[in-house]
């Protein structure tokens, strides 16, 4: 199950640029990861579309946010995806 958590994740191309913005910076806000998808990448996305898309990465372990003051971080977790590609790779 959490692997098909993974790839659904992975499934969505505004998902997959979330995640190349986390493979070069693993915490960032999230008006940080607004921005840099935005100037980037050209992404129009509102931050109501990102929450969703961060629940998703949530979901599958992908992503998860710890409260830093007044701000919320996004960190960003490699393991699972090193669990799906350790699968066939091994």
């Amino acid at each position: 199950m959490h692997k098909d958590l993974v790839f659904r994740a992975l499934a969505d191309p505004t998902r997959r640029l979330m995640l190349d913005e986390f493979s070069e910076r693993n915490e960032q806000t999230l008006y940080e990861l607004t921005a840099r998808l935005i100037m980037r990448h050209e992404v129009a996305i509102s931050r109501q579309a990102l929450a969703k898309h961060l629940d998703v990465l949530e979901k599958a372990g992908l992503v998860s946010s710890e409260k830093r003051g007044k701000y919320r971080m996004l960190v960003f977790n490699d393991g699972p995806l090193r669990a799906v590609m350790d699968r066939w790779l091994k």
